[in-house]
């Protein structure tokens, strides 16, 4: 397998467990903590490192499913962000998390899990 696939691989494994993390802990715990800001802006951080790297190492891959998959799983990742990140902002450290924010998470990671999931697969196939 090439290199460069087995790096972007890795720091999108990487941002999984970060948002997974993240993500529990908000369903657990329904506060935003500074446990979950960290988890998610680190997997946020690793997926934009990832298709960075997908974009600026293999352009033909931009039009590809697979290219496909880490845009989507990066818009959703980016829209659950910024939303804890604005609920962080209004609210300040420890806040309530509203019945939306934890569905959205919910529905993020499940989306995102299957995206991480059918890109292992594509990328086996490669």
């Amino acid at each position: 397998m090439d290199p460069i696939i087995l790096l972007i691989s890795f720091i999108m494994t990487l941002a999984f467990l970060a948002f997974g993390i993240g993500s529990v802990s908000l369903e657990r715990f329904k506060i935003i903590g500074t446990i979950v800001l960290v988890f998610f802006t680190t997997g946020f951080l690793f997926n934009a490192a990832a298709v960075l790297l997908m974009v600026l190492l293999i352009p033909s891959s931009l039009l590809s499913t697979n290219g496909l998959i880490m845009f989507s799983s990066f818009t959703i990742m980016l829209v659950d962000t910024v939303w804890v990140w604005a609920r962080y902002l209004k609210n300040g450290i420890d806040s309530d998390v509203s019945k939306g924010i934890v569905l959205y998470t919910k529905i993020a990671f499940l989306v995102w899990v299957l995206n991480y999931l059918w890109g292992i697969v594509l990328l086996i196939w490669i």
